[in-house]
């Protein structure tokens, strides 16, 4: 019976059962589609995350939700990167990831086990607030953007923090671009506990998802809205998912912004076909 190398890591945290879970299968060669997703559907959690040697210092890389496959995600690039320089005896600053729809992500190390990841920040803009939006999300954001997802402001982190969306009406809502698919909100305030500049969260129903406890590509959106609307070009952040919570940190250079936070492995063993 085959077996894969397996790794499950809380990425965006500093100890288990923070931030987010992903798991991390490292591959001799790529294995079909229709085999990536259903082990991402038996892993069962928010992201599995498949690296395949591409050279020195080079994995490709793709992720996968247990429902479909996404262009970009933060949280399972840490535990990637976590897993080669913990465990798979990369001893360079750096690792480089080739990805199908992203480009080429970066990630270094940083003091104190911190990592930062260089990702691309697409644009957005301001779009009116809808009755339809306002219903779903069973409250009225301050104001709202698109981009590669729909973000919505409140007026305090507790607003956020008491969201309880209709699921099934946020899964045809929402933006369309990005290669995302609609049903995917992030939701924040400014301000928070703990010294946070923003506190957010993500519903991702359209990416078969209903809350996801820390999200990078979000964070990358989130970015970009505090710098360009807020004066906030560097950023604390905080993911109030429920139970879990995250730390992200956030630098926005434009097109690029920068992601920082840690990991731990919490499970490791081997996968059977």
């Amino acid at each position: 019976m085959p077996s894969i190398p397996f790794f499950q890591v809380d990425a965006f945290a500093s100890k288990t059962f923070e931030g987010n879970q992903a798991c991390v299968m490292q591959l001799d060669a790529v294995l079909p589609d229709e085999t990536l997703l259903a082990i991402a559907a038996e892993n069962n959690v928010a992201e599995t995350a498949y690296l395949v040697p591409a050279g020195e210092g080079v994995w490709n890389l793709r992720w996968f939700t247990p429902a479909v496959e996404v262009p970009l995600c933060g949280h399972a690039t840490l535990a990637s990167a976590h897993v080669l320089f913990a465990h798979g005896g990369f001893a360079g600053e750096a690792i480089a990831f080739d990805t199908v729809r992203s480009g080429r992500l970066v990630v270094k190390r940083l003091s104190g086990g911190r990592l930062e990841m260089d990702f691309p920040s697409a644009p957005v803009r301001p779009v009116p607030v809808t009755d339809e939006i306002t219903a779903a999300l069973g409250a009225r954001p301050v104001e709202a953007w698109t981009g590669m997802f729909y973000a919505a402001r409140f007026e305090t982190p507790a607003d956020v923090r008491s969201l309880a969306p209709d699921q099934r009406a946020l899964k045809i809502l929402g933006a369309e671009g990005g290669g995302w698919d609609r049903g995917n909100f992030g939701c924040f305030a400014l301000g928070g506990e703990n010294g946070a500049d923003a506190t957010s969260r993500f519903f991702a129903p359209g990416s078969g998802i209903d809350e996801d406890p820390a999200t990078g590509s979000w964070h990358t959106m989130l970015s970009r809205i505090l710098a360009e609307n807020f004066g906030k070009p560097e950023a604390r952040c905080y993911q109030a998912y429920p139970g879990r919570g995250a730390w992200v940190g956030v630098k926005s250079e434009g097109a690029r912004c920068k992601l920082s936070g840690s990991a731990v492995t919490v499970i490791r063993g081997e996968f059977n076909l």
